[in-house]
């Protein structure tokens, strides 16, 4: 991945129970794009932090006391169903991968990481997004002109 700055950044939620994680997400995204990025170490806060604002991805660690992953992504598929997951873990497996997938998540990523594998999956998921809102977009257009 290029050092290129992208020229429609994105706005990035990251949930991690590890501060340590949230630091070096934090750093990786806003070192080498232009994106925002928003952390919190509280899944419990992930409705509350949504709400106030027009996020475009949220990254979340898998497991988590008190509200794991699967719980974010239905948190976060309840205010937008737009808004794709990314799930990163430490304990991944085939098992857990399917069914964040299953219940919505749009990719699934085990720990370790190269920073260049998280860089590739946020803007695949951000090219996702933006082709998901367009495609709506022209089809109700297309709707309303017939």
């Amino acid at each position: 991945m290029n050092n290129q700055k992208q020229p429609n950044p994105g706005k990035i939620l990251i949930v991690d129970d590890e501060p340590d994680m949230l630091e070096m997400l934090d750093m990786i995204i806003t070192d080498k794009t232009s994106h925002k990025v928003v952390t919190t170490n509280n899944p419990l806060e992930v409705g509350e932090i949504l709400a106030k604002g027009n996020f475009n991805l949220v990254i979340s660690d898998l497991k988590m006391p008190v509200m794991d992953g699967m719980d974010v992504i239905a948190a976060v598929k309840s205010l937008d169903a737009d808004i794709p997951v990314v799930m990163i873990t430490a304990f991944g497996t085939i098992e857990s991968a399917e069914e964040a997938v299953r219940r919505g998540a749009y990719d699934f990523i085990t720990k370790p990481f190269r920073k260049e594998q998280i860089l590739v999956t946020i803007e695949r998921a951000l090219d996702w997004q933006r082709l998901t809102r367009e495609n709506r977009e022209l089809k109700r257009h297309a709707k309303n002109s017939t």
